[in-house]
């Protein structure tokens, strides 16, 4: 131990300090400013930035020993405060340059840092500081954060007044569809909100810390768990084993479709009898300090008998595979689409038949937060449990039986969330906090390092796809086949559903009238399949979209015209035989003609013999909602002072549902004048708010926007007098009406029958794609130089969340087509390792158009966008890569050595079963 005098945001600190502390561990717990972030803890994202001596640090990987005394150091506290913001603060919130925040502070620190040493950085400046520092962010694509830092600077340099990045609302007062910044923002701008970390430091004395014994290897029985000697280790107070577990000791994937050979009751909360993949839990130790617990992890003894292990689809349905779950074949379950006539008599007929084999990879979510939760017995005896869940109703009751608790014994809170993309629709570490919890009768907290979070969470689950088009002589598509074989690794939550999207989407945008495919669901031994943003759309367009652009090729047509043809108008349906709700397509491809005619001209006066510059569509389509019949509830309450409170289960993970509940509550409520401050939220607690049902799927700005109309709707009534004027509080209870009403939306829908055919969905989104690359044809790099998206997403809520959907969106789109994956256990656990994008990986130039098409059962004519920017923008890029160098990639990701070794190979591709 060392003293060490710090000057920290202005003020002299006296601390007593390790000299190997971490700088970030000495701000969060011994000052406890809790502002800067840790997120990958290897100085790989920039969550924790902080300014020493005029100098950016990663403070994560900073020692103490290496600081001097006196050492001047700015955290985001010192920047601004929420009643005092910074210029860089307010234009971030201006701008809507952050989404769950958790990136936030240290993109302000590490701008603030920048604007120091040089107050009129050009945008390419920008782009290049953040590259360097490496400031990663998961969400907005960047674009919106370097416009806020360039008009924060003009604020410094006096060349814009302060005032220009307050937001003012119109003079009608309106707040749907505008640009109100949403309602976290200036806690999230402050480093003031509170993340799962930030909590656990609040936690009270006595709180146990935890730490996972975790399997090494993907497969393998269980012979022994022996905890003698971990429980002997300093500060344990106990491994929890399955033993300790009082319930069914599984979670439950909650299988609904009859065809289903397994019963759902695969996952262990903490594994018996079996391995299932690397990294599944098998013990929790229970200590006083997290140091503690990890070391006395690594004293359990595991005895193991090895087991093959099945990587992909292919290798477990083998003939000579083994069952993963024995007496659950590792196919379990298959699906049959069949529209229309048969397709072989067609085929045999058409004009022009093509076919090719497809592969997307396992891409991993990345959120820069890793996963976190604590749980804790409350005062009426039930569990609580606070997370990261999306999905906080659906969680209570996929772990309950589990753990041996009725629901309402079990609560379940969502904690304010950096990030997930989807992999917290299934639930990861609920039940393990809460098993240490019930076993210990103390409150137990549990944080995964970034390590954890990449190999044990869920991934996209790839899709090894095969499918076949049939056109007439003028390009009219005829018939269609499709096989499919999704790798949902070894545990079947949710696997049934993601099968069914590729009935709903490959193909999807187009009228084919006759279809016959079969999907199917296949048990693996890699990382488990989770929801992943766009569930099950872009490994379908991926087959489909590459497919259309190979007939365009064959047929010497152009693509677009070819898919202009095609496209949805009146009396075409969907692969499952749906009428859309409305037909945008033509319009959009009108609008994007143009732009596609001056990106081609550019694309050829641009290319050289070593870059080879090319311009690639596609088209994407997602139903919003859960399929068939999807239920939403909300409440809405009037306060004594006046205001409105709003209570739901919109699980906020970055996408805005705090502004969404806003937008819906305040439009409706608009006769009562009331200005958006005036609007407070009650979100996700399951023993405070119904069930609005889980963020996923881009359902809840549908269902749960119409679910809080409803519930508004109701408190206007209620408060409503004859004259048309509105009831006070006072008056409302002096006439013994209610002020608080639950209302609810179900959409109009139907499940699909056996042959994958009905209307699972009421409202779409629709959208189009382009994308300009560069191919650096001596090494086979590629580089998005543009790209362009028109969207119809309904009526815009809120064109700042919107924007920001759809930057982040394209981005994460870049990073599927040409880097993102988890394949090798080694060699995909970092950020950097498993191709995540940094500023310059992704393009600047994004150009976004809308159309916005009343939805007949949208919230004000509203329909989803979340999952629409990701159903095919990699296809974009693939499909530019071939009309840059004549090379089809047809396995996923697009490096640079797929695309180099296409490049030399005589068949002009690099196919799904290429190996380099």
């Amino acid at each position: 131990m060392q003293k060490k005098v710090l000057v920290v945001n202005g003020i002299e600190r006296t601390l007593i300090v390790d000299e190997d502390a971490l700088l970030s561990d000495v701000l969060r717990k011994q000052l406890h400013l809790t502002g800067t972030k840790v997120g990958c803890g290897t100085g790989q994202c920039g969550a924790c930035n902080v300014i020493v001596d005029g100098k950016l640090l990663r403070s994560c990987v900073v020692k103490m020993k290496r600081l001097e005394n006196r050492a001047q150091i700015t955290t985001i506290e010192g920047i601004g405060s929420p009643l005092n913001l910074h210029p860089l603060q307010k234009a971030f919130t201006f701008h809507g340059a952050l989404q769950c925040g958790f990136c936030t502070p240290g993109f302000i620190v590490s701008a603030k840092a920048l604007l120091d040493t040089n107050p009129s950085p050009s945008r390419e400046e920008v782009r290049d500081w953040f590259q360097k520092n490496r400031n990663a962010c998961r969400c907005t694509g960047y674009k919106m954060i370097v416009d806020a830092v360039l008009d924060a600077a003009k604020v410094l340099r006096g060349e814009m007044p302060a005032s220009n990045l307050d937001y003012k609302l119109p003079g009608d007062g309106k707040v749907y569809g505008t640009c109100y910044p949403r309602p976290t923002s200036v806690a999230k701008v402050t480093g003031t909100w509170d993340f799962g970390e930030d909590m656990g430091q609040q936690l009270p004395e006595g709180t146990l810390q935890c730490a996972l014994v975790q399997a090494e290897v993907s497969h393998a029985n269980i012979k022994s768990i022996d905890t003698t000697e971990a429980e002997k280790m300093p500060g344990v107070f106990k491994v929890v084993t399955h033993k300790d577990v009082k319930g069914k000791n599984r979670i439950t994937g909650l299988i609904t479709f009859p065809t289903n050979k397994g019963d759902g009751w695969d996952r262990p909360i903490l594994c018996d009898e079996k391995i299932f993949q690397f990294g599944d839990a098998i013990a929790i130790v229970c200590a006083d300090t997290r140091e503690n617990a990890k070391a006395a992890a690594k004293k359990v003894k595991v005895e193991l008998e090895l087991l093959p292990a099945y990587m992909s689809a292919p290798a477990a349905m083998a003939e000579d595979a083994i069952e993963i779950h024995p007496g659950t074949p590792n196919v379990y379950y298959e699906l049959n689409v069949k529209k229309g006539e048969e397709t072989a008599p067609i085929m045999a007929k058409a004009a022009h038949v093509i076919e090719g084999e497809y592969y997307l990879q396992r891409q991993p979510h990345m959120p820069i937060e890793p996963d976190v939760g604590f749980a804790y017995i409350d005062d009426q005896k039930r569990v609580v449990v606070h997370s990261k869940s999306i999905g906080i109703h659906l969680h209570l009751y996929m772990i309950a039986p589990g753990l041996g608790l009725e629901p309402e014994q079990l609560v379940i809170v969502q904690n304010p969330t950096g990030a997930t993309f989807g992999y917290k629709f299934s639930p990861t570490m609920e039940a393990l906090v809460a098993a240490a919890t019930m076993a210990t009768g103390r409150p137990c907290f549990l944080g995964y390092d970034w390590f954890q979070q990449q190999t044990y969470t869920g991934k996209r689950s790839p899709f090894w796809l095969k499918v076949k088009l049939a056109a007439d002589k003028d390009g009219k598509l005829l018939a269609m086949e499709g096989d499919w074989s999704v790798d949902h690794g070894p545990y079947s939550e949710f696997g049934d559903l993601l099968t069914t999207r590729g009935a709903q989407f490959i193909g999807a945008g187009y009228d084919i009238k006759n279809i016959r495919s079969v999907g199917r669901t296949v048990c693996t031994n890699h990382g488990w399949g989770s929801a992943f943003r766009s569930y099950g759309s872009p490994q379908s367009f991926f087959a489909s979209e590459s497919l259309m652009d190979e007939l365009a090729k064959k047929m010497n047509m152009d693509p677009l015209e070819l898919r202009y043809i095609n496209c949805y108008r009146p009396g075409a349906t969907t692969p499952t035989g749906q009428a859309p709700e409305v037909y945008p397509f033509p319009e959009m491809f009108d609008l994007l003609r143009p732009k596609y005619k001056a990106a081609l001209e550019r694309a050829r006066a641009e290319s050289t013999e070593k870059k080879k510059r090319g311009v690639g569509i596609s088209l994407g389509i997602y139903g919003c909602g859960l399929d068939g019949p999807d239920t939403s509830g909300a409440w809405a309450e009037l306060k004594v002072d006046g205001s409105v409170m709003v209570g739901n289960s919109w699980q906020d993970h970055g996408q805005g549902a705090d502004m969404g509940t806003v937008a819906f509550a305040h439009e409706t409520l608009r006769p009562l004048n009331l200005t958006p401050d005036r609007i407070t939220l009650c979100l996700n607690d399951t023993s405070l708010v119904p069930n609005s049902g889980p963020s996923g799927g881009s359902r809840q700005n549908v269902v749960t926007g119409n679910a809080i109309k409803a519930a508004c709707t109701l408190l206007l009534n209620g408060m409503r007098k004859s004259d048309g004027t509105f009831r006070t509080f006072e008056e409302m209870v002096k006439e013994q009406i209610p002020t608080k009403y639950e209302g609810s939306w179900t959409t109009p829908c139907t499940h699909m029958d056996e042959n994958q055919q009905g209307n699972p969905f009421c409202i779409y989104m629709y959208v189009l794609f382009m994308s300009e690359v560069a191919v650096d044809v001596t090494t086979g790099k590629t580089e998005v130089l543009k790209m362009t998206t028109v969207g119809d997403y309904g009526t815009i809520t809120n064109r700042l969340v919107v924007d920001g959907q759809v930057y982040g969106g394209l981005a994460q789109g870049i990073g599927l087509a040409l880097t993102e994956d988890f394949e090798d256990l080694k060699k995909h656990t970092t950020l950097i390792g498993s191709g995540f994008p940094f500023c310059k990986d992704i393009t600047d130039d994004m150009e976004v158009h809308y159309l916005e098409t009343p939805r007949p059962d949208g919230p004000f004519g509203a329909a989803g966008v979340g999952e629409g920017p990701l159903t095919s923008p990699h296809v974009a890029i693939i499909n530019a890569i071939d009309n840059a160098c004549g090379v089809r990639i047809r396995h996923l990701p697009a490096y640079p050595e797929k695309v180099l070794a296409a490049l030399k190979s005589p068949k002009k591709a690099f196919d799904v079963r290429d190996r380099l």
